[in-house]
């Protein structure tokens, strides 16, 4: 079996594999980031959709900008509308090129130096003394390698294996997972400028319906449902497919994604001896919205970061890479707490409850910063009797 030794290999070129090998890399590290697609940013199984506060750590690439976003449109089940939008400014967020921006990630890791290997599917950690040294790895060519490294990346998403190869437990109860449809379609008509959303148990059970508009005419349209309310006939698709032939009947759907969003805030743990888990495989995933291409990039730059320390230091346990949990939690972990307890809140609403959270919401609201922090302090603000269980959380 062939070997090869790198300080770092990455599990995974998503946004938060990229990012956290790019960060690694530009410390001098000698990197490698693999992925198991033949091409990386596919498939799509994302809405697509990123607040500007991915500026702070991205250069944006009109490339991948299919859409600057003014605000947001939120439907409630009576039809009560709320929008949110952004004082003294026209911009609050942007719908990606989730392909072409996942790309871009990957091409800025590889110029900082990062070896980029397609192809290439991780099938069980190298372990030694309670340490992961490494990974096993099969090409289509079935080939079979032992790559070598002093701290093994998982950025391989929410089915990641491994944090389960590690010993953490990455096990997720059917209530936190939400089962997802999209449609990208054309010829409909939206306001390009105003993502939508709808909530209520006869669109979208313990979940949420989204409307991402990728330009004139054009749009992610999705929802994700609570995992264990879906069932034969009433599966997200089925849910998708009666609002689309109602709302969008003369529509044309280019594509169709399926997948999974965990919900139930970070893991346990998010480090082992020699592992770091990132991203998705870490549930970096706002619970309220399904959302983590910002806490993505904002993880693997801490991940990066901790890591290159730790390699150069030669001490790479659990205990020093702790550093890593301590400043996530610190950067973006409140606002993921606070997301979570919000979900259990409003997700699990009855139909009523619903609509009387929804009432003093209606109209608009003008927040001075587009962020996840501000929007739910807004949801606290007018809803002091619901929410009254987050403000020792969010204060």
């Amino acid at each position: 079996m062939i070997a090869e030794s790198y300080d770092v290999v990455v599990v995974g070129a998503g946004p938060a594999g990229s990012y956290t090998a790019k960060t690694a890399a530009e410390h001098g590290l000698d990197v490698l980031l693999i992925e198991r697609n033949a091409e990386i940013g596919v498939p799509v199984k994302c809405a697509e959709g990123v607040s500007r506060e991915i500026e702070r750590y991205v250069e944006l690439d009109p490339r991948w900008i299919c859409t600057e976003v003014k605000g947001i449109s939120t439907y409630g089940p009576d039809g009560t509308a709320v929008t949110l939008s952004v004082e003294g400014s026209d911009i609050a967020g942007y719908v990606l090129e989730r392909r072409l921006f996942d790309n871009y990630l990957a091409q800025q890791a590889a110029r900082a130096g990062a070896e980029v290997q397609v192809k290439t599917q991780a099938y069980d950690l190298v372990q030694e003394n309670g340490y992961a040294k490494g990974v096993y790895v099969r090409t289509p060519e079935a080939n079979e390698r032992r790559i070598l490294a002093d701290v093994v990346v998982g950025a391989d998403g929410v089915e990641s294996r491994v944090g389960r190869w590690a010993g953490i437990d990455t096990r997720l109860p059917l209530s936190d997972v939400c089962t997802c449809a999209e449609f990208l379609m054309s010829d409909i008509t939206v306001d390009e400028h105003y993502l939508e959303t709808y909530f209520g148990r006869e669109i979208a059970p313990k979940g949420y319906l989204w409307i991402f508009p990728k330009g004139k005419r054009c749009a992610n349209v999705g929802l994700g449902i609570g995992g264990d309310v879906s069932g034969e006939g009433h599966r997200a698709r089925d849910y998708l497919r009666s609002f689309v032939k109602h709302r969008f009947p003369d529509g044309k759907v280019l594509a169709e994604i399926y997948g999974v969003v965990p919900l139930s805030g970070p893991v346990y743990e998010t480090v082992a001896n020699g592992v770091v888990l990132v991203g998705d495989a870490a549930r970096h995933v706002q619970p309220i919205t399904g959302g983590g291409i910002l806490q993505a990039v904002q993880g693997g730059r801490i991940a990066g970061d901790v890591i290159a320390k730790a390699v150069k230091e030669q001490n790479v346990s659990k205990k020093r890479l702790r550093e890593y949990e301590k400043r996530w939690k610190r950067e973006f972990g409140r606002v993921l707490e606070v997301g979570l307890k919000a979900k259990n809140i409003v997700l699990n609403l009855n139909e009523q409850e619903l609509t009387k959270f929804f009432q003093p919401l209606g109209g608009e609201i003008k927040l001075k910063e587009y962020s996840e922090r501000a929007f739910l302090k807004t949801l606290i603000m007018k809803n002091p009797r619901i929410l009254v269980s987050l403000v020792k959380t969010i204060f």
